[in-house]
């Protein structure tokens, strides 16, 4: 079974959005092994400045990269990331498991987004979209997404 971590820069706390992470991770026991780990976002000022947001990014990295699991593929959600359908986020993690790369690690940074030396050390950026989504809703599409690239490779009728 395929271990899946979603390391996330920031805590949910709007009901709606725990409410939506639970559904997803409950139904994703079923097709892997899931951890959460939620990770504290840096504080910074109403408007910081580009030193500050990079000492925020910083931070923020060591933090991610003393709870990245050892092995497996890096994944980081970033703007200037990959697109890719959902078929092909399915094929992706499919070609990453076959090639023993059983876990995955999917990189969410806060409001100001994740380090560059985390994008350069991961093994695949990938993109949501070109729009910009709060990285709260993103874990929640992320989380969907895992679960439709599950349900696209076991041939259900979920993705249409």
């Amino acid at each position: 079974m395929q271990r899946v971590t979603v390391l996330c820069v920031g805590k949910l706390k709007e009901k709606f959005y725990l409410e939506a992470a639970a559904e997803y991770v409950k139904r994703l026991q079923r097709f892997c092994k899931l951890e959460l780990v939620e990770l504290p976002e840096s504080r910074l000022p109403e408007s910081p400045s580009p030193a500050e947001v990079q000492r925020a990014l910083a931070a923020e990295a060591v933090a991610i990269r003393e709870r990245l699991p050892k092995g497996g593929a890096v994944i980081a959600l970033c703007i200037e990331g990959k697109p890719c359908s959902s078929v092909e986020l399915s094929r992706r993690m499919e070609e990453l498991a076959v090639a023993g790369k059983t876990q995955l690690t999917f990189l969410i940074g806060g409001s100001v987004g994740l380090d560059e030396s985390l994008k350069r050390q991961a093994d695949w950026r990938l993109s949501m979209s070109p729009m910009t989504f709060p990285h709260h809703l993103a874990r929640i599409m992320l989380l969907e997404q895992i679960y439709r690239a599950y349900q696209i490779s076991a041939g259900t009728k979920y993705h249409k």
